[in-house]
């Protein structure tokens, strides 16, 4: 399971930061549960939170752009990708991927991964944080995106 190293999650204090989740809709049952988990791991950490629904992966890159200009701290890209019998799924992987690295470094503001890119749909379910789920890699995420924007305010004071 992809999940094996992780590091154990300690508690963060997210009071004063705004996490823009930004999450794609396709493959709803995987997809809001992600979001569930991103949600409350940010609540739960007194973080606000603004939420950014789009229509699939691809487009997670410049709406996160979009929120992080806006004003967010950070934000959580989430989605699901499921291989198919085309080239589509390279191709949105890699956009996704790259765009969402792009708009960290252009931004200096983090981007929690939380694209899913996966060969079939139980490996999503695997992921998603639901019941009987494996991990929960919208908490995962979320916890990512949060932490690192903690660090890099006490880097810049």
């Amino acid at each position: 399971m992809s999940g094996e190293g992780r590091p154990d999650e300690q508690r963060v204090d997210g009071t004063g930061f705004t996490v823009a989740i930004v999450h794609g809709t396709w493959h709803t049952r995987i997809a809001e549960g992600l979001l569930a988990g991103a949600r409350r791991f940010l609540e739960e950490a007194g973080a606000t939170v603004v939420e950014h629904p789009v229509p699939g992966s691809f487009e997670l890159p410049v709406v996160a752009k979009a929120a992080l200009e806006a004003g967010a701290d950070a934000a959580v890209a989430l989605g699901v990708i499921i291989r198919g019998g085309t080239p589509h799924f390279e191709y949105v992987s890699s956009a996704a991927t790259d765009g969402l690295t792009r708009v960290a470094l252009d931004t200096g503001k983090p981007v929690g991964f939380g694209v899913l890119t996966l060969d079939d749909e139980q490996q999503g379910l695997d992921r998603a944080g639901l019941p009987g789920s494996k991990e929960d890699k919208g908490v995962e995420a979320a916890a990512a995106a949060l932490r690192t924007a903690v660090l890099l305010r006490s880097i810049r004071g």
